[in-house]
Formats: C-alpha cells, sequence, structure tokens
C-alpha cells in the first residue's frame, strides 16, 4: 500500500506535464458520477456546516464551480441521485454500477469519479469495488463541508480524484477513495 500511496501522491502533487501528459497529447477524460452527499450540500451561511442541504448542487454545477479539473482531464458528468448518503440504498448502488460499468465500456474514457456523502462512503466503495471487473480507475470521493462553507474540502477532493482517475499508475489498483490528500483502497477504509 505504500508504494501504491508513493506513485498516486507523485501524479497527484505534479503539474499534468509530469502526469505522463506531453505536449500535444490531449488529457485523459474522465466522467463524474454524482451522487449528492455534503459534497453537493448547501447552505443558506458560508459558517454554517450542521445545517446544510446535501445534495443541492448537481454535478453540472459541481464541475462548473471546480474549473480546476480541466487542467487534468476532459471531464463529463452524469446525476445518478441527489441523496444524503444515509438514504443510500442496495437499489441505488445496482443503478451505480451500471452507470459506471457503461461509463469505463466506452473506449474513450479513462476514469471513473463518484461523488458521495461520507457518511456511507466506505460501504459505497466496498461494494463497487467487489462488483466493478473493470482495470480503469474507479475513484470516490466526497467531503466533511458543504460547497458552501468557507472552508470547503469538496473542490481540492475532486481536483485530486479527477487527477487520480486519469492516472495510468491508478490503472489496476480496484476501487479508491481519495480525500483530504489521501488515497486508500476501498477495501481496507473505514471512516473514524
Amino acid at each position: 500500500h505504500v508504494l501504491l500511496l508513493l506513485a498516486v501522491l507523485t501524479v497527484i502533487l505534479s503539474p499534468p506535464v509530469s502526469a505522463g501528459i506531453t505536449a500535444g497529447q490531449e488529457l485523459p477524460r474522465v466522467h463524474i458520477l454524482a451522487t449528492g452527499g455534503t459534497i453537493a450540500g448547501t447552505s443558506d451561511s458560508p459558517t454554517d456546516l450542521v445545517h446544510y442541504r446535501p445534495g443541492e448542487l448537481g454535478v453540472d454545477a459541481l464541475i462548473r464551480v471546480v474549473p480546476e479539473m480541466h487542467r487534468y482531464a476532459r471531464v463529463s458528468g452524469e446525476q445518478v441521485c441527489s441523496i444524503n448518503s444515509d438514504d443510500i440504498t442496495p437499489a441505488i448502488w445496482l443503478n451505480l454500477t451500471e452507470r459506471i460499468n457503461a461509463a469505463l465500456s466506452d473506449p474513450g474514457t479513462d476514469g471513473v469519479v463518484v461523488t458521495h456523502g461520507t457518511d456511507t462512503l466506505e460501504e459505497t466503495a466496498y461494494f463497487l469495488s467487489l462488483v466493478i471487473p473493470s482495470e480503469k480507475p474507479v475513484i470516490v470521493t466526497g467531503s466533511t463541508r458543504p460547497s458552501t462553507a468557507l472552508s470547503a474540502d469538496g473542490p481540492l477532493n475532486l481536483v485530486s480524484a479527477v487527477q487520480l482517475a486519469g492516472s495510468i499508475e491508478a490503472r489496476g489498483k480496484g476501487v479508491l477513495i481519495a480525500l483530504n490528500g489521501e488515497i486508500n483502497g476501498a477495501r481496507d477504509t473505514t471512516k473514524t
């Protein structure tokens, strides 16, 4: 796990040219599947970290408000659901799995990012690690503070997840979780 972490951190912390992109080469293509959660949460006050509305921003808004992603990948998005992650169900997991497999079956797609609430992020990531057969990267990310907070962590988590999903070094590693500057395997992660 340490070597994987070092290799992936090298990619994430390097500028795009160091991440295997040479002059004239196209950026990787990453598809974002949004499920809601705090990363898409909003509040009427930028200091409100408790009474926000999870899942209020759609994937198009997330892509629009985090333009830095476009430095590292050609990004597209799809809204799977807009829920608090406490409301995740097996039916949503199956639909998410279907959407991930459809995106990964496209030869032009290099990786997938799933945005998710953190209350059940590790359960969803573990489930996906059992049912996604692709070697292409699948990265699950979220945030602990809503998008409207003064100290929102979602934008950086999303940029990191997109970088990781587009990196060659993340291929064949299974479903990964990218949060707060850390990368973990879905099968080995719990929320504390």
